[in-house]
């Protein structure tokens, strides 16, 4: 069996896209979302049931996922002291990865299934790589980045360029702008409503949303001998006027 970690700190919205690539519940997939509360014991419970029923399975699991075990043979160090500049904790530097925590604690209480479970982080390549960027969000991006100069010139700073999605069956969306100190240090967290029954699964509702935001073609990618076409911009920089910046986390 499989243990991917997808990106969401604490929002579940990316691993819960994973149904995106089985919407008919084809795959022995099951999604654990750091909202879906699942502890470590129901876990193993329902990958041994699916591994009974299908022979194998796959887990997509979020990388702020916690497994909350009776025996975890000390695995609580994870090195989630560890944080990035704005103070939030670093899960990609931690010294147990969600994935590696879920990974052991399955091969330790044993699978139903011959073999063991080994997992993955899919990385950069979450962030980056442009084979799999949606060219709705492509379009959307740029967009919204003219919005954002738009504001900034007409309305000066305090605002953060917003999408906002129309209701109706059929996509699309508006631009406008919101003041930042509603938007600042807050997070939108995935709805309880789109968690299946079962806590491992989205439901129809969700997929219904998500599934438009996905394009419906690849994106054309520019090669140059076989390989990626890359920007390579000339590094030209302004005359420094502002005192060095000292990212607040690192302040005394």
């Amino acid at each position: 069996m499989l243990v991917i970690q997808a990106m969401g700190r604490k929002i579940g919205y990316i691993p819960a896209a994973s149904r995106l690539a089985d919407p008919r519940r084809e795959m022995p997939l099951q999604i654990y979302l750091t909202e879906s509360g699942i502890r470590a014991e129901e876990m193993a419970d329902k990958v041994n049931d699916q591994l009974k029923r299908d022979g194998r399975c796959i887990l997509v699991v979020s990388e702020g996922y916690e497994l909350r075990a009776k025996d975890r043979e000390g695995t609580e160090a994870q090195g989630l002291d560890v944080k990035d500049s704005f103070g939030h904790v670093s899960f990609g530097s931690a010294l147990v990865p969600a994935y590696l925590e879920v990974v052991n604690y399955l091969n330790r209480v044993g699978l139903a299934a011959k073999g063991s479970a080994r997992g993955q982080v899919p990385g950069t390549d979450q962030r980056h790589s442009m084979i799999y960027a949606s060219t709705v969000d492509l379009e959307e991006a740029y967009k919204v980045g003219q919005k954002a100069v738009e504001v900034a010139i007409l309305d000066g700073n305090g605002w953060m360029a917003t999408i906002l999605r129309d209701p109706g069956i059929i996509y699309h969306v508006r631009y406008e702008k919101v003041p930042l100190e509603k938007v600042a240090l807050s997070e939108r967290y995935f709805p309880e409503k789109w968690i299946a029954p079962n806590r491992v699964d989205v439901t129809d509702e969700f997929l219904k949303y998500a599934r438009p935001l996905i394009g419906e073609d690849w994106v054309s990618i520019p090669l140059i001998d076989g390989r990626q076409r890359f920007a390579r911009f000339k590094p030209v920089f302004a005359d420094k006027k502002l005192a060095p910046y000292e990212p607040e986390a690192y302040r005394k």
